[in-house]
């Protein structure tokens, strides 16, 4: 791999309010776009995959494959209500990356991954979230690709192998989730409550038992999460925000260990944690730190 390759990301990008209300992570993914520039180099595109951009299940109607949303440009998606009346005056509107997709097509195809290219276009929130704190100058040609909604861990991370070759492309494969979601927790006591809240005890130990099994590139045991890691069906009622992680750990490969490069929480519960994959995640965290 080049030395300027482009280390496989995870972003935590929380609730919609992160985009107005950078905390701890929307301050992170504000350094992390000049620092992947100076410390590798400015992505010529970025792969996105997120937990807001699903197809329908391998059984259904539409066949479960992966979509390549290839519009030749982009603009922010609002998939979300009862929030800030301000978020819906927030655009991204990012080239998109048409020739690219028909090479990451025949990537995935060459795994055994068959996969849909199509016109359409548009960002969810999960894609722009991070994208304008990262790049706020919206000149990055961005590839969604959705992916269906029943695809295992294991699964997921085959899937994030066949990107692999894209970061001596200059190409940044970027997943992008929450490390722990239940939001029936997060806002019990409505949409305001108290986001400097203390970290739960749940909450902590379900991430750092990720940062552990990372480290240790204990990939059996991450694939089989749900029922080993502590408290795992408390933090991810339904799994498509963390699914995301799986497979930019599979672009970063097996050999090298997954790196938490930032953590932090908001509402005590939801964890905010970013996470670099392949042989040059540790010299991103050494950046990062």
């Amino acid at each position: 791999m080049q030395p300027n390759a482009l280390p496989p990301l995870f972003l935590s990008h929380g609730s919609p309010m992160t985009a107005l209300e950078p905390r701890e992570a929307g301050h992170f993914m504000q350094r992390l776009g000049p620092l992947l520039e100076r410390t590798f180099r400015r992505p010529r595109a970025i792969v996105a995959i997120s937990a807001h951009s699903l197809v329908e299940p391998r059984a259904g109607a539409a066949g479960g494959a992966p979509v390549l949303l290839a519009a030749p440009r982009h603009a922010a998606v609002y998939d979300f209500g009862g929030f800030d009346d301000r978020l819906y005056a927030l655009r991204y509107d990012a080239p998109g990356a048409p020739g690219l997709a028909e090479h990451v097509r025949v990537l995935l195809a060459a795994a055994g991954v068959p996969a849909r290219v199509v016109d359409e276009g548009g960002l969810d929130h999960g894609i722009w979230t991070p994208l304008r704190y990262m790049f706020p100058a919206a000149d990055i040609p961005v590839l969604p690709l959705a992916w269906p909604m029943d695809l295992a861990p294991r699964e997921l991370f085959a899937l994030g192998a066949a990107l692999a070759a894209l970061a001596d492309d200059g190409v940044l494969v970027m997943g992008s989730g929450s490390i722990t979601h239940n939001l029936r927790r997060v806002f019990a006591r409505g949409l305001r409550g108290d986001a400097d809240g203390p970290a739960t005890p749940e909450s902590t130990a379900f991430r750092n038992w990720f940062v552990d099994r990372g480290a240790a590139r204990d990939w059996e045991a991450l694939f089989g999460y749900r029922t080993v890691a502590p408290h795992a069906a408390l933090m991810h009622p339904t799994d498509e925000h963390l699914l995301p992680w799986f497979v930019a750990a599979g672009a970063g490969g097996r050999e090298d260990p997954a790196r938490r490069v930032h953590a932090s929480l908001t509402f005590g519960d939801l964890g905010m944690d970013a996470y670099a994959f392949g042989p040059h995640a540790g010299r991103l965290a050494e950046v990062a730190a």
